[in-house]
């Protein structure tokens, strides 16, 4: 397993996967309606997701979600976990604890300043290593409107949710984490195995998670599932969707139409959820998702 280019990363609740040589015009296109669809059911789960908040809180949500993505990708990566090595054994570790962070501060972000904030600052995450790693001039023009973008959505106001928006930017570390380490996962480990056995370890550690919010605050059938939805929309829709969309799709419009993500968590979260934004936060949203493509479109290859 490889991860996409940094300029190109793959959704938070994703995995990535092989890239393969591009098909016509047709493939292509159904390529496109595959990217659409699952962008909208990744940010779709995550409203329905937030609807279980006031019964089982985002850790609740989040530990349902592990639990589902957990059981989508053993039966996609069937790791062979015995035949793993140390060398193997560290990095998985590492994935696992990051994926956990990543969904759990972006839930809890979604808790507390909805989801078209909270999605967009994830979304800082690989912004940042696409930019970091390039020398071109036009990357830092884009790391300047992306800069902007993100004073505009933390400027101080007296409804500002400080704390909402530091887990929004936890996110984006460990995503950019999540790049990192699926480099090194995908070097030492063959197919989809490290991703499932990461997202095993992570299902595990939320287990006892899991069990104490159970008995805390039973849950309701309605709220389970919604979090199930949440696990299956965010996660295995998505992953599945990726493993069609990558084999029709060239990275480099991949990568394009994930810029689009922060729009439409903002409008599935207007729609479905009632969040509005202000015209300086569709402004911030604006500028970073412009800067993504602006460096994505003017990359080579």
């Amino acid at each position: 397993m490889r991860t996409r280019p940094a300029s190109a990363p793959a959704p938070a609740t994703s995995l990535a996967v092989p890239l393969a040589a591009p098909e016509p015009a047709g493939g292509r296109l159904a390529g496109v309606a595959t990217m659409v669809g699952s962008g909208l059911s990744n940010q779709t789960g995550a409203a329905i997701g937030s609807l279980a908040f006031p019964v089982l809180g985002p850790v609740g949500v989040v530990a349902v979600r592990q639990y589902v993505a957990a059981l989508v990708l053993l039966a996609v990566g069937r790791p062979r976990l015995r035949e793993f090595t140390w060398g193997q054994w560290w990095p998985v570790m590492l994935l696992a604890v990051v994926l956990g962070t990543m969904n759990l501060s972006l839930y809890s972000a979604i808790d507390r300043v909805g989801l078209g904030l909270a999605v967009t600052l994830e979304f800082l995450g690989p912004l940042a290593i696409a930019l970091a790693t390039s020398r071109r001039r036009v990357d830092v023009c884009c790391a300047v409107i992306a800069a902007a973008g993100v004073v505009t959505l933390m400027r101080p106001q007296p409804s500002a949710d400080y704390l909402g928006m530091a887990l929004g930017l936890l996110a984006a570390g460990c995503w950019a984490s999540y790049i990192l380490l699926n480099r090194t996962v995908g070097r030492r480990i063959p197919g989809a195995q490290g991703a499932a056995a990461a997202s095993c370890l992570s299902a595990l550690m939320f287990l006892p998670i899991g069990v104490v919010v159970a008995l805390r605050h039973p849950p309701t059938a309605g709220a389970v599932a919604c979090a199930v939805a949440a696990g299956v929309l965010s996660s295995a829709v998505p992953y599945l969707a990726d493993l069609f969309t990558l084999r029709h799709v060239p990275a480099r419009a991949f990568g394009l139409f994930m810029s689009v993500n922060p729009v439409l968590a903002a409008v599935v979260g207007l729609i479905g959820l009632g969040q509005g934004l202000g015209a300086p936060e569709w402004a911030g949203i604006g500028a970073i998702v412009a800067a993504n493509a602006l460096s994505i479109l003017t990359s080579r290859g």
